[in-house]
């Protein structure tokens, strides 16, 4: 039987000579394969080129990975500033609607990083634009300088509500994680339940309850090291179930309808 297809949304970058490419890491794609058990297909988040109606037609879950552009701040009603960093509203304009397509389908997405902050925000919330900048909060950012290993190094621990959704995948209440984001929840959108928060507070792992599919998110990247991490692993493996049981579902579809 084909692998299901999970459609991992790309980030726009300029090469040298301002060559513009759409681009996941390897390490997307790698988790998506060898961890998840699916087929990794690059979207390229431009509504000039895609569209969310394609994109649920074609594959049976959707990774919202990471980025360095933000969410833009008009999406929740705020104006842009500085400490709001780059954006991409060309990804917004593709994931903000896909997140809500797929709630309401029930159709499986894994929201990492910005897309965690995607999922809020479709949904309603808001974000601060610069965690580290708020009274009694860490500073979550990567490291500036270091190698890969230092920079996505186990940075703090998450702690999960006990037997909530998290802590039964994981088979724990607190696991440690890496650390590579500015911005974070502010205010919660409809349906998000906070499931998992860093030592100072900012939520960490999120789901949108009585939804029908998977819609797991966390603030940080699991896809780093995605096979042998005990905290990655699980949450991968769970995320291609999902996504295997939607293509039976699709299949069994077309077959009753053939």
């Amino acid at each position: 039987m084909a692998r299901p297809v999970v459609g991992i949304i790309g980030n726009m970058n300029i090469l040298n000579d301002n060559y513009a490419v759409h681009a996941v890491g390897t390490m997307n794609s790698a988790a998506v394969a060898e961890v998840a058990g699916c087929l990794p297909l690059l979207i390229p988040s431009d509504p000039r080129l895609v569209t969310v109606g394609e994109l649920l037609e074609t594959c049976d879950g959707f990774l919202l990975t990471g980025g360095r552009p933000n969410v833009h701040p008009e999406e929740y009603g705020e104006p842009a500033t500085e400490a709001h960093g780059a954006f991409d509203r060309c990804r917004d304009a593709i994931t903000l609607p896909l997140v809500r397509a797929c709630v309401e389908r029930g159709q499986p997405f894994l929201g990492v990083c910005r897309g965690f902050q995607e999922v809020n925000v479709a949904l309603g919330g808001t974000l601060y634009p610069e965690i580290r900048d708020l009274p009694g909060r860490m500073n979550h950012r990567m490291p500036p300088e270091g190698t890969l290993e230092e920079k996505f190094a186990l940075r703090h621990c998450v702690t999960f509500t006990e037997g909530g959704v998290f802590c039964r995948l994981m088979g724990a209440d607190r696991v440690m994680t890496n650390s590579l984001h500015g911005q974070g929840i502010k205010a919660v959108g409809r349906g998000i339940v906070v499931d998992g928060t860093a030592p100072d507070g900012t939520p960490e792992a999120i789901y949108v309850e009585n939804a029908p599919g998977f819609t797991l998110s966390v603030q940080w990247h699991p896809e780093y090291n995605a096979a042998n991490d005990p905290v990655s692993r699980p949450l991968f493996a769970a995320f291609g179930a999902a996504a295997r049981d939607w293509a039976a579902r699709r299949l069994g579809g077309r077959l009753r309808s053939a």
